[in-house]
């Protein structure tokens, strides 16, 4: 397994919920063209606004295989993307 500083990252910090899903949704499609197999989204804490965003759109991208909040961090998600090998 790679590890977490080697994997592809999108920082989220600033940026409102509606903008965050474009870039999440623009972030995996090229992530999924550079054959990534795992990506790190970095939405912060706060009240959970952006993070609640970035489950929804990740929910509903058939890109993406399975999703979970980091243990050591809870204000990132690592992403497993569906690879067509």
């Amino acid at each position: 397994m790679k590890l977490y500083s080697n994997m592809p990252t999108i920082d989220l910090h600033g940026i409102d919920r509606d903008y965050a899903k474009i870039l999440v949704r623009d972030f995996i499609e090229d992530q999924i063209k550079l054959k990534e197999e795992k990506i790190i989204i970095v939405h912060g804490i706060g009240k959970g606004i952006v993070k609640n965003a970035v489950f929804e759109e990740l929910k509903h991208n058939s890109n993406v295989k399975n999703y979970k909040l980091d243990n050591f961090n809870n204000g990132c998600t690592i992403v497993e993307l569906k690879i067509k090998k």
